[in-house]
């Protein structure tokens, strides 16, 4: 589910993350959606890729995109329930995520896809592509996509599809957002 909280206006520009706002200010303005193109957010863990992400989604549903938020390996699971199911229940996931206008995919790649969600992957990227942007969130670049998926052609063609229409965001920073926005660990264990 979105953060309805996350918003273009309070992303927290510190100079170790190294983000260009002027580029986060013209893209949270719908030109990507507009031209069908995707973004890539890359980080380490507590970067700040999930609440960038969501703040695209708000500002996206400002101008009354639709738009959905998922984690990879959530999504991936639902598919392979809906393709046991007796019914259309896979299809009509299918179209449900092809309509969206703006679909978020948190935890993208974390780890190395099976030969059945690397089919999948495909599938929901080769139905998106050219007709709606895809937001991912991942901590690793484009180019250690291929371990994960499989360096076969199937990793290639998703990787064809996704980076050569995409606007690529890096998220540096020397302290994670959770320990500078007070949830580190040390913060979490005085509150117990």
């Amino acid at each position: 589910m979105i953060c309805l909280r996350a918003s273009i206006e309070d992303i927290q520009y510190y100079e170790d993350r190294h983000l260009a706002k002027e580029e986060i200010v013209r893209l949270s303005s719908g030109v990507y959606l507009e031209n069908k193109n995707n973004i890539i957010l890359m980080g380490a863990t507590s970067a700040g890729k999930t609440y960038l992400s969501n703040a695209f989604g708000v500002a996206a549903c400002r101008q009354f995109y639709s738009v959905l938020y998922v984690r990879l390996p959530e999504l991936l699971d639902a598919f392979k329930i809906a393709k046991n199911q007796p019914d259309d229940t896979y299809k009509k996931l299918m179209n449900k995520l092809t309509k969206k206008e703006c679909l978020i995919i948190d935890e993208w790649l974390l780890y190395r896809l099976s030969d059945e969600e690397l089919y999948l992957t495909m599938e929901i990227i080769e139905k998106r592509e050219k007709t709606s942007s895809t937001i991912f969130c991942t901590q690793t670049s484009p180019e250690g996509w291929y371990q994960k998926l499989g360096n076969g052609p199937t990793g290639e063609a998703i990787i064809d599809r996704i980076i050569h229409n995409s606007h690529v965001i890096r998220i540096d920073g020397n302290v994670s957002m959770r320990e500078r926005n007070g949830l580190g660990a040390n913060a979490l264990s005085q509150k117990k």
